[in-house]
């Protein structure tokens, strides 16, 4: 049985969240280490069908080894059975420089010159995530959200980006409700609905006060 299928026990830290909402829901998000999450994000990711190429273990690894980064991902109760949970959203994130090797990492820097400063300052860079159709309204998003930005501020960045389509229209109605900024827009020259945007948000200790949900943690352990 895939670990998804049952109450998980990685390494890294378990969160219940109450979002703050007309009828409160109880979050469960695991911050995961590279390999497992790799793994995790590759499986959830088979399940989200708008997504013209999935990520594979191999490629979110190569992409996050050697650099600060973050993998969450969401449980919720399996519609055929509410007393087991599988993941139904998810995020990562890794910081993002000024001196990007990797050449699509190198592109969005140059886009953003002039938008985001580098110099002197850590940029997180929320790279991939997304919730599962069945589970989408509940505030899942939000959720990983709001822990992104706690973790982030934890470990000392000054900024996060988002790089999005104009046509995920739920996710930019939650990145506004959290206060995230529209830095720059590419018009798609075809269709306005795959144009990219990108929006900001930066970070201070203050903003933590603002979040709707409240969390108790207790460490997973093997």
């Amino acid at each position: 049985m895939h670990a998804a299928r049952q109450p998980l026990t990685p390494s890294g830290s378990r969160q219940r969240l109450k979002y703050n909402a007309r009828v409160p829901v109880e979050y469960l998000i695991t911050q995961y280490e590279l390999e497992q999450g790799a793994l995790e994000i590759q499986y959830i990711e088979e399940y989200f069908g708008e997504f013209p190429r999935k990520k594979t273990a191999a490629e979110i690894v190569t992409r996050l080894r050697d650099r600060s980064h973050l993998i969450l991902i969401c449980m919720g109760p399996a519609p055929d059975d509410p007393g087991m949970v599988v993941p139904v959203s998810y995020k990562v994130a890794h910081e993002l420089r000024a001196d990007e090797q990797d050449p699509k990492l190198a592109e969005l820097v140059h886009r953003l010159q002039g938008y985001v400063q580098f110099d002197g300052k850590r940029v997180l860079y929320t790279w991939i995530g997304g919730t599962r159709r069945d589970w989408r309204g509940q505030g899942h998003f939000r959720a990983l959200t709001e822990q992104q930005e706690h973790w982030a501020i934890e470990q000392g960045f000054d900024e996060i980006v988002v790089k999005t389509k104009n046509r995920f229209y739920d996710m930019r109605g939650t990145l506004d409700h959290l206060r995230f900024e529209v830095v720059k827009y590419d018009r798609d020259p075809i269709d306005n609905a795959e144009s990219k945007v990108y929006l900001s948000k930066r970070l201070h200790p203050e903003l933590l006060e603002r979040h709707r949900s409240s969390r108790t943690v207790t460490q997973a352990t093997l």
